[in-house]
């Protein structure tokens, strides 16, 4: 009797983390998104907004993309990201989309994801990571991200 409570215990506990961690994920880099066309309408709005643009490569299978998008939400990286830059998720596939892109900004995708690129208001690279700064982002803190974004706003 006090075997089958405990199983029934265990078994709403790890049904309920799962709803909990599948409610967490989120959706962040579209399978259908142009991101040609996504990068091109940064660049008209930054422009007219006076503000820089962030590249975020990336997979929503990646669990520290995942981390970074939750930290790119949380106060104060949302409101520095909100006051300063656009920002355009640039979903990598399996590491077989947008591979040009990566390239053209120097996204050295074999380093892992997620990756910033930084482009100017006019869409001039900046920054790119080179050293997978962020592919170990579930052990970095917030402040991290905070860092990185108050280095990079206009």
């Amino acid at each position: 009797m006090f075997r089958a409570a405990r199983n029934a215990v265990v078994a709403l506990v790890i049904l309920s983390t799962g709803a909990f961690a599948s409610a967490q994920y989120r959706i962040i880099y579209s399978a259908t998104a142009d991101a040609h066309a996504d990068i091109t309408q940064a660049i008209h709005t930054a422009t007219r907004e006076h503000k820089r643009i962030i590249l975020d490569f990336g997979g929503n299978w990646c669990g520290d993309c995942q981390v970074l998008d939750i930290y790119m939400h949380q106060s104060p990286n949302s409101e520095i990201v909100a006051q300063h830059f656009v920002v355009v998720h640039v979903d990598v596939g399996r590491f077989d989309k947008n591979l040009d892109l990566a390239q053209k900004y120097n996204i050295p995708l074999k380093r892992g994801v997620p990756a910033l690129a930084v482009l100017s208001s006019h869409g001039k690279l900046l920054y790119s990571q080179q050293h997978g700064e962020f592919e170990d982002m579930r052990h970095l803190d917030s402040a991290s991200l905070t860092s990185f974004l108050n280095k990079w706003k206009s």
